[in-house]
C-alpha cells in the first residue's frame, strides 16, 4: 500500500463539509460527509479526513496534493462577524463608504434597503493629504499628522485596519507611510492597503473592496493557520491551496493576505467540476444548480467555458446587480439564494414562505435530532417520501420523520388550514419556486435559451429537485454528476493554480499605448513573480485590458496583442479588437471615436489535465431494485407505491423511467412521470425530462 499516492479535497458548506480522496494512480475515488462543526470549522475538517483515511487505507503521509474551499470569509461578511475594523481615508471622503454608488436598484420600490456597511462612520478616520488622478503628489502627509493618527487608532483597539486613499492606484505612497505608522504604533493589527487589494479606480468600490479584505482577513487568516497546524500534526505533508472566487487554487500565504478572493470558493469549485462533466459527456453548454443544506447556487457554463464577472457583489438584498456590498473581484458568475435543505418554512400572510433563513447543521431541521424546532425543506422531503430515513447520508444518520410530520403541522399546516402532506408539498414547491427565478435570471435575463442548455444537479439537494426545476423551466436534459452530493469537493480537483493581478492606468489607445503596456504589465507580471507565480514554462499567462470609448463611464474586457508587435500596430489591433468587444455587448461600435485604457490585468495559471475519468460500471445487482416506497406525486393525486432504486448497482446505459427515486451515497433523485434516467459508461446519471406541467 506504501506506493499509493492521493489527492485530498474538502469542502466546508454552511451544513455539510463534503471530501472526496483519490488515488491518483487508479483515479478511485472515496466520498464523505459530516456535518459542518462551525464553532470550530477545522474539527469538522479533521473528523472527516481521519474516517476518510482509515476507511481507504491511505496513510496520512501518502497524500501528496491537498486542497480546500471554504465559507468563512463569506460567513464572516454575511453573519457581521468579522474583526473590528477601522478605515482611513483623505480628508472629505469619509462618508464614500457610507453613500455607496447612490443608485437605486429598484427605482419603484419606496421601502429599498441595501446591505448595512461594514463597519460604522465613528470607525472611519481622516487624513490631510491628496495626490491627483495622474499620481502627482499634491498635499503630503506631516510626520506629525501621521504619528497622531496612528496612535489614535491603536487606542481605538482595533483588530484590522484598511487604508484607502484618493487616487491611491495612481501613486500608493502615501498609504504606504500610513501603513508604516499603523503597523508601528500596533504591530498586532491587519493592516491592508488599497494599492495591494485593489489597485483601481472608483473610490466606492476599491474601499468597499478594500474594508472587506481587513474585516475577514484576521479571521481567515487564523482560521488558515490553525487547519494548516492541525492537518501537518497529523503527518498530512502537503502545502493546503485554498481555492479562489474566479476558480484558480492559490497557496494559504496569498489567501491570507488577499481573503476577499476566496468569498466564492466552494461554489466556484462547484462549476469547475461541471465543465470537467460537460468536457466528459460532451455537453458544452450547461447550467449548473448546487443545492446544499443553506444556499443554491446557479451559474452558467457556455460553449465549454464558465461564466466569469470582473466584479462580484456579497450579501445581496435581492437578485439584482446593484443591492450588495461590491468587490472588486473576479468571479465565476453565479447567483447565490437562501434555499437549501436547511431553509426555514412558515406561514405568511394565508400561505407558505420558505428561507432565506436557515437552520444550518446546528440545530439543523427538525428530522436531524439536534434540537431543531422549525421545518424545513429536507422536513418537507422526508415527509414526502422522497428521502429515505434509514439512507440519509449513506446511513450515516437517521431521519426522525414523526417529529417532521409534527413540526409541520404545528408550524404550516394547522395555520393554513392544511393536511400534512399538503403543507409539506407546498413547502417543497416554494422552494423549487424560489430557485426557479434564480434559474431564469441566469438563464432568460441573461440571453440564455434554456432549451438549448442542459442542467447539472449536484449538491446534497440539488438532484432531489432539479427535475421538477429543469421541467418548470424547459430544460430538456438533467444530468447528476458521480458524487453528485460533494460535487464541489469534486471540482478542486479539476482546477489550477491561478494568480491575478490587475491595475488602473488610463491611457489612450494610440501610438504610445505599447509603450505604457510594455511597462505595466511588466510590473504586474514582477508583482506576480513577488506572488510566487511565474516560475518555469508551465505558467500560461493571459494579459488584458479593459476600455471605453472616451468619456463613457464603464469598460469591456478587450485581449491584448503582442507587445513585440510595432507601436503602431499595436495601437491598431487593440481598437480593432475593442471594437470587436463593444459590438458584441452592445450591438454596435463608433468607428473613428477616440478609446482609452483603463486598467490593466494579467492572469497567470499553470494548466492541468481533467481528473474526470471514464470508468465502466460494474455489472448491476440483484439490489438494483431494491424495494418500494410511499412518495408523494400530485400528478397522481397523493402518495403511491413508488419504485426505489440504487444508483450503484445500475447498469451502464440501462434505463428507468419515471416515477421513480435512485438513491446514492450522498443524495437522492426524483424522477417526474415520464422522465427516462440511463447510466452513463462514466457512471453519470443523463435524464431526459418528460412532457407534461410540474
Amino acid at each position: 500500500m506504501m506506493d499509493i499516492t492521493a489527492r485530498l479535497s474538502f469542502d466546508i458548506g454552511g451544513t455539510f463539509t463534503d471530501f472526496v480522496i483519490e488515488d491518483i494512480g487508479s483515479g478511485e475515488r472515496r466520498f464523505w460527509k459530516v456535518l459542518s462543526t462551525h464553532g470550530d470549522p477545522a474539527g469538522g475538517v479533521l473528523e472527516g479526513i481521519d474516517h476518510l483515511l482509515a476507511e481507504s487505507g491511505i496513510a496520512p503521509n501518502q497524500v501528496e496534493v491537498l486542497l480546500h474551499a471554504t465559507t468563512v470569509a463569506t460567513n464572516a461578511i454575511l453573519e457581521r462577524k468579522g474583526a473590528r475594523t477601522a478605515l482611513i481615508t483623505t480628508r472629505g471622503f469619509r462618508d464614500v463608504l457610507l453613500m455607496g454608488r447612490q443608485k437605486r436598484y429598484d427605482t419603484n420600490d419606496l421601502r429599498l434597503a441595501k446591505p448595512a456597511p461594514l463597519i460604522a462612520r465613528r470607525d472611519i478616520f481622516e487624513l490631510d493629504e491628496r495626490t491627483l488622478a495622474d499620481g502627482t503628489i499634491r498635499l503630503a502627509p506631516t510626520a506629525g499628522a501621521l504619528s497622531s493618527l496612528a496612535a489614535e487608532v491603536a487606542a481605538g483597539g482595533y483588530q484590522a485596519v484598511a487604508i484607502c486613499l484618493l487616487h491611491a492606484y495612481a501613486n500608493a505612497e502615501h498609504e504606504r507611510q500610513i501603513g508604516a505608522a499603523v503597523r508601528l504604533a500596533a504591530p498586532e493589527v491587519s493592516v491592508c492597503l488599497s494599492s495591494d487589494v485593489s489597485p483601481k479606480l472608483r473610490e466606492y468600490e476599491r474601499t468597499s473592496t478594500t474594508v472587506a479584505n481587513a474585516y475577514v482577513q484576521p479571521i481567515v487568516t487564523r482560521y488558515v493557520t490553525r487547519l494548516s497546524e492541525a492537518l501537518h500534526g497529523r503527518g498530512i505533508r502537503p502545502e493546503l491551496l485554498v481555492m479562489q472566487s474566479n476558480g484558480g487554487l492559490v497557496p494559504p500565504g496569498l489567501a491570507c493576505a488577499t481573503p476577499i478572493r476566496i468569498v466564492e470558493s466552494g461554489p466556484a469549485a462547484g462549476v469547475l467540476m461541471c465543465r470537467a462533466l460537460g468536457e466528459q459527456e460532451g455537453l458544452p453548454d450547461l447550467l449548473t444548480f448546487d443545492m446544499g443544506g443553506t444556499t443554491a447556487k446557479l451559474g452558467a457554463i457556455d460553449k465549454g467555458v464558465p461564466a466569469m464577472l470582473p466584479t462580484f457583489e456579497v450579501d445581496q438584498v435581492r437578485y439584482v446587480k446593484g443591492s450588495g456590498l461590491p468587490l472588486n473581484i473576479s468571479a465565476i458568475e453565479m447567483l447565490e439564494i437562501g434555499a437549501g435543505g436547511g431553509s426555514i418554512a412558515r406561514a405568511d400572510l394565508g400561505t407558505i414562505a420558505v428561507g432565506p433563513r436557515s437552520a444550518g447543521s446546528e440545530p439543523g431541521p427538525i428530522c436531524y435530532g439536534n434540537g431543531g424546532t422549525q421545518p424545513t425543506v429536507t422536513d418537507a422531503n422526508v415527509v414526502l417520501g422522497y428521502l429515505n430515513p434509514g439512507y440519509f447520508n449513506g446511513g450515516r444518520m437517521t431521519l426522525d420523520i414523526e417529529s417532521a410530520r409534527a413540526g409541520i403541522d404545528t408550524v404550516v399546516a394547522q395555520q393554513l388550514g392544511l393536511s400534512v402532506a399538503e403543507a409539506a408539498w407546498g413547502i417543497h414547491r416554494m422552494a423549487t419556486a424560489n430557485m426557479e427565478r434564480a434559474l431564469r435570471i441566469v438563464s432568460v435575463e441573461r440571453g440564455r435559451d434554456p432549451r438549448r442548455y442542459a442542467l447539472v444537479g449536484f449538491g446534497g439537494a440539488g438532484p432531489l429537485h432539479a427535475t421538477r426545476l429543469a421541467r418548470q423551466v424547459g430544460i430538456p436534459t438533467v444530468i447528476v454528476p458521480r458524487g453528485a452530493g460533494v460535487g464541489s469537493a469534486v471540482g478542486l480537483l479539476e482546477a489550477e493554480p491561478r494568480l491575478e493581478r490587475a491595475m488602473t492606468r488610463v491611457t489612450p489607445a494610440d501610438v504610445g499605448l505599447r509603450d505604457v503596456a510594455q511597462s505595466v504589465l511588466g510590473e504586474i507580471e514582477q508583482q506576480l513573480r513577488g506572488d510566487g507565480g511565474l516560475a518555469g514554462s508551465e505558467w500560461a499567462i493571459t494579459r488584458t485590458a479593459t476600455a471605453r470609448y472616451a468619456g463613457q463611464g464603464h469598460e469591456v474586457p478587450v485581449p491584448l496583442p503582442a507587445t513585440e508587435l510595432d507601436a503602431a500596430v499595436f495601437a491598431e489591433a487593440f481598437v480593432k479588437g475593442f471594437g470587436a468587444a463593444y459590438r458584441t455587448t452592445y450591438g454596435f461600435e463608433d468607428p473613428g471615436r477616440a478609446v482609452e485604457v483603463i486598467d490593466w490585468s494579467v492572469v497567470a495559471a499553470r494548466p492541468v489535465a481533467s481528473r474526470m475519468r471514464n470508468t465502466t460500471q460494474a455489472a448491476p445487482s440483484s439490489k438494483a431494485l431494491q424495494r418500494h416506497r410511499q412518495a408523494y406525486f400530485p400528478e397522481y393525486g397523493g402518495f403511491i407505491d413508488c419504485p426505489i432504486h440504487d444508483q450503484e448497482s445500475l447498469q451502464a446505459a440501462s434505463s428507468i423511467t419515471g416515477p421513480a427515486i435512485i438513491e446514492d451515497v450522498e443524495t437522492t433523485i426524483v424522477l417526474l412521470p415520464g422522465d427516462r434516467a440511463r447510466l452513463t459508461t462514466s457512471g453519470n446519471l443523463l435524464i431526459t425530462i418528460g412532457g407534461g406541467a410540474a
